[in-house]
């Protein structure tokens, strides 16, 4: 009988200036996951899920910006010890062993993962290394913005819900609260360019030009914040446009008994974060009686 042929075993680490605990939520989160699962600026992950317990699976949907090509990461939990190491099988079968370690307040994560035979042990090592890496930018970056979530119990289907959220009249009356002149041009198709739009105080025209980074119809929408529009004009450069840059405004909707769950995960600076905090649940409960 011919013996397994043993997998070379690849490692590759990453030091960052954060506490263990916001490190591991960081990098367990799905929420998080889509900000840095990418090893250029090219590629992408438009959506993740994350059931983290032994036996439970993942899966992290890794695209080209360009919709090119793409492709699912997916596998299963075999040991989950929080704040100290994963253990987990990809579908192909190979093992991956992750390990998470602070010191005065450094975290050191070790990824130990079987490599493959279709690229080289250099290709390899390169390209999870260079996640790693954007992993640890993403962490010691966070705070400039954070991620609020907000959710919602609704009496409609998933699919009329997302319906309903998404038509240009009712996206208007559902927004209102951030701006009594909220609207969008563009579409709402995966890819494609889509600006929102309102009035300011002054009479001028602000927003943002955005790109829809997903659109699972009934399930899951992700928008990507380009640039903000300030008085007419799109504001590209400067500490203002830079902190919107790049930030994501997540919609998950499930079933929850026969009603749906709603949930808005968004990126918000942290100088609006009280504003948000008032908005967003007024803007939600508006939502909440269309549907209904």
């Amino acid at each position: 009988m011919t013996p397994k042929k043993e997998r070379q075993v690849i490692a590759v680490a990453v030091r960052i200036n954060a506490p263990v605990k916001q490190v591991w939520d960081l990098f367990t989160g799905p929420i998080h996951i889509i900000h840095w699962n990418n090893a250029s600026s090219d590629w992408q992950t438009s959506y993740a899920e994350n059931d983290l317990r032994p036996g439970g699976a993942f899966l992290s949907r890794m695209e080209a910006r360009d919709g090119s090509a793409g492709f699912d990461f997916t596998g299963q939990y075999d040991e989950v010890s929080t704040g100290k190491t994963i253990s987990y099988t990809m579908t192909d079968g190979r093992k991956v062993h992750i390990a998470f370690k602070e010191t005065a307040g450094l975290t050191q994560v070790t990824e130990s993962f079987e490599a493959e035979e279709e690229n080289s042990a250099d290709l390899q090592k390169a390209g999870w290394q260079a996640i790693l890496d954007n992993f640890r930018s993403y962490v010691e970056s966070y705070g400039r913005r954070e991620v609020h979530h907000y959710e919602i119990t609704i009496d409609n289907t998933p699919e009329n819900v997302f319906r309903i959220m998404l038509a240009e009249e009712t996206y208007r009356e559902w927004t209102s609260p951030f701006n009594p002149h909220s609207h969008f041009t563009g579409s709402w198709d995966k890819g494609s360019k889509i600006v929102f739009l309102g009035t300011a105080a002054d009479g001028t025209t602000g927003g943002m030009i955005c790109r829809i980074r997903e659109n699972i119809p009934g399930r899951f929408l992700s928008i990507e914040s380009i640039a903000e529009i300030v008085a007419g004009k799109e504001i590209t450069t400067g500490e203002e446009a830079a902190v919107w840059q790049g930030s994501l405004e997540n919609y998950s909707l499930r079933l929850a008994g026969d009603k749906t769950l709603l949930s808005v995960d968004t990126d918000v600076p942290a100088s609006h974060a009280t504003y948000f905090s008032g908005t967003w649940p007024k803007a939600l409960q508006k939502l909440k009686s269309l549907c209904e």
